[in-house]
């Protein structure tokens, strides 16, 4: 109007902009690079290194690729909305877009409509509550598709029928603005019912994301720094003398303790089987796999002996017996095989009297850090039928044709450092019998040893760790560190745990905003209907009520929907995928926790959606006697 060209505007306003989108870029990248320095010194202080030893970490390149694709972003995004805006005429950008037509349909195509999408959403739940894991869980893809078609059909079904309400209420037609309010709503949403839909899966999304995450650090964070399971510092590949000769050298004894040699091997077979080529086991666990079976629960039980079952799968959900045969179907076939040498420089480390096998003796080890076990230092079932049997003189296993008993109740630990000796179980075995037995081709050999528990009260276990690693860099041997164990763990909280609640709440915002912009947008289009209303002489408080009842009901729909596709959704990862908040009583709270959560924050997106809109109205050119 004031002769402005329509591409200097345009500039002027993706400049505008750019400006917005590099303060709020600067302002994120101090709060972010803020936030990730608290959680490094909070972790430095749980590994022991504390705040003193604890260095700043900064990545310019890091710093400098994500300027690049945030602006990058920002000015595609700057670009579309300046082409479009670029288009529009004068009197569209003086006096706004007219209002669409609101096609409202036929009372019975909106009941089908409704009924077809509740349909979809029933088979959704239903396949992802019983079939969540069928056709190598493609399954879940179709149960996404049904959910999302679902979704969007009920929603459009449901906002044309809000007319029916309305229409239904006659009796409150001279109450307030109850018609006007509904009317509005029903327009608001049925104009934008896909994106009302939209926004309905994003809820539904983040309260599963959110869900997860929490269940992940509640069951993780709790282990993360436990070390029960993990005894040795370092593991050093190789048994050779040069490798005992470097860590019992004058560089290495101060960070030396507990030396111990760890020695592996896979026991020989007899042979191959004439019809299938298999090897031919020397062992017989018959009678202790009898027993095990007859302390199996029955329903268990009856599977197993039918076959019915026809695989095992590891878990903590499973009794312990079921895991005890699981793992020794496996590898009692050519059992690992530890000298007893080995294993008691393992309990003297801990404070354990030795094994002190008898030459007719073995003991069955498994490993705690792929062995799901309540406890450490026994199996109690399984201790119970080993038991039994000692007291009766009854041998359940024997090797080569000669009776062995197996000696119950040893307490177990990881064998090295971190995934070097990757085993689920292994017969730890009397020394001459190892020599006898074991596969001289599986041979292997590692060197474990601590840092000394007074360097660790010191100065902390991170730091003559990490001197320890320098030391064993220079000498050019493999080893592997509980730093490495340590950072996996660490690796997997994050990546299971932070970046889906940052996920979670990001879709969850998204969402709101989507709703907030829609409901401003949808009332500065009608806001001559508000400003009809105050000459007809409604009033100022009026006008907001009705306002806020609009807003309640415009987050409500949606989030509703979403509450009920998230609950399905967090059963279903329960029983099938990666929330572990069944086991330990954690279900309940953290439901209600996020469902809590979700709500508090769509409940401050609302309020400050009415908020605005109660401005809107205020600016509206008021007759002398409305108040």
């Amino acid at each position: 109007m004031l002769g402005m060209r329509k591409e200097r505007l345009v500039l002027q306003l993706i400049a505008e902009g750019l400006i917005t989108s590099i303060l709020a870029l600067i302002a994120g990248l101090f709060i972010g690079g803020f936030l990730a320095e608290i959680i490094s010194l909070t972790v430095s202080k749980m590994v022991g290194q504390g705040i003193i030893g604890h260095q700043i970490s900064l990545s310019i390149s890091a710093i400098v690729f994500t300027i690049i694709g945030f602006l990058f972003i920002q000015f595609i995004a700057l670009f579309i909305l300046g082409r479009r805006f670029f288009h529009q005429e004068v009197h569209q950008l003086l006096y706004e877009q007219i209002d669409k037509k609101t096609d409202m349909g036929h009372v019975k195509g909106n009941v089908i409509y409704i009924l077809i999408g509740s349909i979809l959403l029933g088979v959704a739940y239903w396949i992802v509550l019983y079939h969540f894991m069928d056709f190598a869980g493609l399954s879940i893809f179709a149960a996404l598709a049904l959910g999302s078609v679902g979704t969007t059909l009920f929603m459009k079904g449901f906002a044309k029928l809000l007319g029916l309400w309305a229409s239904m209420s006659e009796r409150k037609l001279t109450k307030g603005l109850h018609t006007f309010t509904i009317r509005q709503l029903q327009e608001n949403v049925a104009n934008r019912s896909t994106s009302v839909a939209v926004t309905s899966i994003l809820i539904t999304l983040s309260i599963i994301l959110i869900a997860n995450g929490a269940s992940t650090m509640l069951s993780s964070g709790s282990h993360l720094y436990n070390r029960d399971s993990s005894l040795y510092d370092f593991t050093v590949n190789g048994g050779s003398e040069k490798v005992e000769q470097f860590l019992t050298s004058g560089k290495m004894v101060p960070y030396v303790e507990d030396l111990n040699l760890l020695e592996m091997g896979r026991m020989n077979h007899q042979g191959e089987h004439p019809e299938d080529g298999m090897s031919l086991s020397l062992v017989d666990w018959s009678p202790l796999r009898e027993q095990l079976i007859m302390a199996l629960p029955n329903g268990y039980k009856e599977q197993l002996l039918s076959g019915e079952m026809q695989g095992y799968s590891i878990s903590l959900e499973n009794p312990e017996v079921l895991n005890v045969i699981g793992v020794l179907e496996i590898d009692t076939t050519a059992p690992n095989l530890i000298p007893e040498s080995s294993y008691n420089g393992l309990l003297e480390a801990i404070g354990e009297k030795p094994l002190n096998l008898d030459s007719d003796e073995i003991a069955l080890y498994f490993n705690p850090d792929f062995m799901p076990m309540e406890h450490l230092d026994r199996m109690p079932e399984l201790d119970d039928i080993l038991e039994k049997a000692a007291k009766e003189g009854q041998s359940l296993m024997s090797i080569n044709d000669e009776a062995i008993n197996i000696r119950p109740s040893i307490p177990m630990r990881g064998l090295v450092a971190d995934r070097s000796v990757e085993i689920y179980s292994a017969f730890i075995v009397p020394d001459p019998m190892f020599a006898q037995l074991v596969n001289t081709e599986t041979y292997v050999s590692y060197w474990n040893f601590r840092i000394p528990q007074q360097l660790q009260e010191q100065q902390g276990l991170m730091i003559p760790m990490m001197e320890a690693r320098d030391v064993l860099k220079s000498s050019d041997f493999e080893f592997e560190s509980y730093l490495q164990n340590f950072g996996r763990k660490l690796f997997y909280v994050v990546a299971g745990s932070y970046t889906t609640l940052y996920m979670g709440f990001l879709f969850l915002i998204i969402a709101c905003t989507v709703l907030a912009l829609q409901f401003l947008t949808q009332m500065k289009q009608t806001g001559q209907r508000y400003l009809t209303l105050s000459m007809l002489g409604a009033k100022r408080q009026q006008m907001k009520k009705s306002m806020r009842r609009q807003v309640l009901w415009t987050f409500l729909l949606p989030m509703s929907l979403a509450c009920v596709s998230g609950a399905v959704g967090i059963k279903a990862m329960i029983s099938n995928v990666v929330v572990h908040i069944g086991d330990n009583g954690h279900l309940y709270p953290i439901a209600i926790t996020v469902a809590c959560l979700v709500i508090f924050i769509v409940a401050i997106y609302g309020v400050a959606v009415a908020r605005s809109a109660d401005h809107e109205i205020d600016k509206l050119r008021w007759k002398p006697n409305m108040d």
